[in-house]
């Protein structure tokens, strides 16, 4: 007869993306994971597989779960432009409260570079991210309340590329003033 798993996957995957998020995937052991999720090697490895295809795991977790956030956010505003400007307020209060910064961001420095699979992952992401924000500057755009020339595609890719580094910003400098003025500032920089 089957032995039954004795622990929650969901759980398990919560348990292990905090410890990558912390230590990073390079940094992270397997005796870290099993003492995390409180589950022995062999529970690991009959569940959830190695390191590797644990941590496909908590990046394909962390990432439909903020794309849930997203798109739950996303509805609760009646103008696509308070919806963008939402949406910046709250990266940069994610980057001011969150002192692990973002996962995708981190392992896209660490890991991506070198693991295709991980890339292709974060890639994914990245479009997913970049396609909301292009939907919601084009619906404003077409309303009226933003300038007609704003060119979606660009000001998405700028959006996404300027909050990248206000999590640099903020590990090197502490300070939360900075990061809301910067949010503050891209949000006047809109509504040219």
């Amino acid at each position: 007869m089957a032995r039954t798993v004795e622990f929650d996957q969901h759980q398990a995957i919560e348990k292990a993306l905090d410890v990558f998020w912390r230590k990073g995937y390079n940094g992270t052991s397997m005796r870290d994971l099993t003492d995390a999720m409180q589950i022995n090697s062999s529970s690991l490895y009959n569940t959830l597989g190695d390191k590797h295809q644990l941590f496909v795991q908590c990046i394909k977790h962390y990432t439909k779960r903020r794309r849930a956030l997203l798109e739950e956010r996303a509805k609760a505003f009646d103008s696509p432009l308070k919806a963008l400007e939402s949406f910046i307020n709250d990266v940069a209060d994610v980057v001011i409260k969150d002192a692990q910064g973002c996962f995708a961001i981190k392992t896209a420095f660490e890991v991506s570079p070198e693991d295709k699979a991980i890339q292709a992952l974060l890639k994914d992401d990245n479009d997913f991210t970049h396609t909301f924000l292009y939907t919601l500057i084009r619906e404003a755009v077409e309303q009226g309340a933003m300038n007609e020339d704003t060119d979606p595609d660009l000001l998405a890719d700028y959006i996404i590329s300027t909050y990248t580094g206000w999590y640099e910003l903020y590990i090197l400098h502490k300070d939360p003033a900075k990061i809301k003025q910067l949010a503050a500032f891209m949000v006047r920089q809109l509504l040219r």
